[in-house]
């Protein structure tokens, strides 16, 4: 038996949780919190437990929802007070233990192996939290406790609202390989197609499936989910202070319009990675790693990834990344409903390329013409300069990503 203790706390319906404590009403009534609503930006980011009644779903477009409950309020995203009762919430948590590791803004584990014996149990421990977030800040916790990352998620996950759910050891067969393969951390809508391609329609069936069948199925990727399937993951919960340096800058969109061309594709593109760009040089970082996520009208969604050779701030060569990952993996035979950018891999160091002299010249020029930008804009507006190629679509380029920009949740893998 492991001593490990983990916890998963999972805030609920955080963004809703939080304007319902500025607005009280909010509180009889079905609220969804979403993008821009004067926009087509409205997806829904989250919704409160009146809401839910009406199979309202995270990533639908507000009109969607509309249509399921007429009465739903829609309240726009107020990021900035979200991070601050994200904030709160993890001071609190850090009075039990240091190792605090966010999985997004309102997830995030804590590994009190070093503290539960001072209590009747880790029960016990994750009521004392659970109780002081309530109290001291309104809000609602579900607490998942476990003997490792995963299973923690799965059993935060498996909780009521404002309540506690364990997954130890003894209890793997009973409570854990019942559930439906897409309960498991790390299968999304393809793998899990794939995996009932092949009869496994439960974790215990992907728990049972010889290992050596999963890798000639999925490769390396096949021995995480056999690992994650039967309990064996033991990463450890990253210390609070080595989860504050940037991961990654990124930003996503539901477009004005479905996209059905790749000229539209590539508008919306160049003014996310314009963004994306902008951040990345606001704080001195180059990155290697280009990410773009493309979600459907189905609301089916892909992300791919490719690295650059020398890791970058530019807006162009982001661009040109992007462009290749969307033309290589999607086809548009079902129009775009949103787009994602994410730039990662940072390094502080200044890139070092050998070019001639006369690419050196175009390159700082290019620099120099980004950072004008970023002043121009600072001081006037998103709106003040646009480029050429992004003025072609009167519908598409009202887009200010760097003002109405979509946080994303941290990555499992670090």
């Amino acid at each position: 038996m492991t001593n490990r203790i983990i916890l998963h706390s999972d805030l609920n319906c955080f963004y809703a949780s939080v304007e319902m404590l500025y607005h009280p009403e909010y509180k009889q009534v079905p609220i969804a919190v979403c993008g821009d609503i004067e926009e087509r930006h409205g997806i829904i980011l989250t919704k409160n437990a009146l809401a839910k009644k009406y199979d309202i779903k995270t990533g639908e477009a507000i009109w969607q929802a509309k249509q399921k409950c007429p009465q739903l309020i829609c309240v726009k995203a107020n990021f900035s007070l979200y991070l601050r009762y994200a904030m709160k919430v993890k001071k609190i948590y850090l009075d039990y233990t240091d190792h605090v590791e966010s999985f997004g803004i309102d997830e995030a584990w804590l590994d009190v192996s070093d503290c539960h014996h001072l209590y009747k149990s880790p029960t016990e421990l994750a009521n004392i939290i659970k109780e002081r977030i309530r109290f001291e800040l309104g809000l609602t916790v579900s607490i998942g406790i476990s003997y490792n990352k995963v299973y923690a998620k799965l059993a935060s996950d498996a909780a009521d609202v404002n309540n506690i759910f364990t997954i130890f050891e003894d209890e793997r067969d009973q409570k854990v390989f019942p559930l439906p393969i897409r309960d498991l951390l790390f299968v999304g809508y393809s793998n899990a197609k794939k995996l009932k391609m092949y009869g496994i329609y439960t974790i215990g069936d992907l728990a049972n499936t010889p290992l050596s069948t999963l890798e000639r199925i999925f490769g390396k990727v096949g021995i995480t989910l056999h690992s994650f399937a039967n309990g064996y993951e033991t990463s450890e919960v990253a210390h609070y202070s080595a989860c504050s340096s940037l991961k990654s800058i990124g930003n996503s969109t539901t477009c004005p319009k479905d996209l059905t061309t790749l000229d539209e594709v590539k508008i919306i593109l160049t003014i996310l990675s314009e963004s994306v760009c902008a951040r990345t040089r606001e704080q001195g970082f180059y990155g290697k790693t280009i990410t773009i996520s493309i979600r459907d009208n189905t609301l089916n969604t892909i992300t791919r990834q490719m690295q650059c050779e020398i890791p970058t701030d530019c807006t162009d060569i982001v661009v040109k990344h992007a462009v290749i990952l969307f033309e290589k993996h999607y086809s548009l035979s079902k129009p775009v409903r949103s787009l994602g950018v994410r730039l990662s891999n940072f390094t502080s160091i200044a890139p070092v390329n050998q070019v001639s002299f006369f690419d050196k010249k175009k390159d700082l020029t290019v620099k120099k013409l980004e950072l004008a930008f970023d002043e121009i804009r600072h001081r006037f507006g998103h709106f003040s300069i646009q480029r050429g190629c992004v003025l072609q679509d009167n519908d598409l380029n009202r887009l200010d990503p760097k003002s109405d920009h979509v946080i994303f949740p941290e990555s499992f893998f670090k």
